[in-house]
């Protein structure tokens, strides 16, 4: 059984959330709730569950309060967090940065299905909780040019600087990072996703298959069709239609 807390301050919520758990994940099991940032705080430090619901938006505060006072107190966070929010813009970008589950209001049971079966793949592995220390750090600069980004994997959880991504190349479904000193990294995401995340940063999109940082880009070369050369020694192709948009931006490098 997996131990589990809800705190959020709309008892409704909760109740719904406790039916559709009950449905979808019997193996949750409810030690509590707590309906603020005082018994919530109470709540996870007497409780210690291994999974945390936990609304964004509360009477006295915000998630981040609890998530804030248990860090200062313990060092780190203890339980898997999965975030509830009604929209908070800011707060998803920062989420997706962190790799970090969230919910959007009103809960939908497909989407609580799918961060059930990725706690129940992690929450036995007992990683690290580095990424949530980087939320933290991008709730606390409130700025949304975020410096760093967490990447979540079959190993775990593995914290870069964006300014070290090289190029991003699609694998089906799957996505994998070639960063700077380092090996190869393969996320289970799609590079649509890291493209919508990464376009403010310096990264464009230059084929179905490839996202790269224009940083490392080295060359353009328009023989054989056009194709770039990567910092990396890789040769990528072009697709017709952002031949136009690379020379434009390489223009203004």
């Amino acid at each position: 059984m997996i131990s589990t807390l809800l705190i959020d301050d709309d008892a409704n919520l909760r109740n719904g959330l406790k039916s559709l758990l009950e449905r979808y994940a019997p193996d949750f099991n409810i030690l509590g709730e707590a309906d603020s940032v005082e018994t919530g705080i109470k709540s996870m430090d007497a409780l210690k569950p291994q999974v945390v619901f936990l609304d964004i938006q509360l009477a006295d505060g915000t998630g981040f309060d609890i998530l804030e006072s248990l860090a200062k107190k313990h060092g780190q966070a203890t339980s898997h967090i999965v975030f509830i929010t009604a929209h908070e813009q800011y707060a998803i970008k920062a989420f997706r940065f962190s790799a970090l589950d969230f919910l959007l209001k009103p809960v939908d049971p497909e989407d609580l299905e799918k961060v059930i079966g990725k706690i129940r793949s992690v929450v036995s592995k007992n990683e690290g909780f580095a990424h949530i220390d980087l939320l933290l750090e991008n709730i606390r600069r409130k700025v949304d040019n975020f410096k760093r980004i967490a990447l979540s994997t079959s190993e775990g959880i593995h914290l870069f600087e964006i300014s070290d991504i090289v190029r991003c190349e699609s694998e089906d479904n799957y996505t994998k990072f070639y960063i700077k000193n380092n090996k190869p990294i393969l996320i289970s995401k799609t590079l649509k996703e890291y493209e919508e995340m990464l376009g403010e940063h310096g990264f464009e999109r230059i084929h179905q298959s490839h996202l790269i940082n224009l940083s490392y880009l080295k060359s353009y070369i328009k023989k054989d069709g056009g194709y770039v050369i990567m910092s990396d020694g890789s040769h990528l192709p072009i697709s017709q239609r952002k031949k136009e948009r690379l020379q434009e931006l390489i223009r203004t490098i």
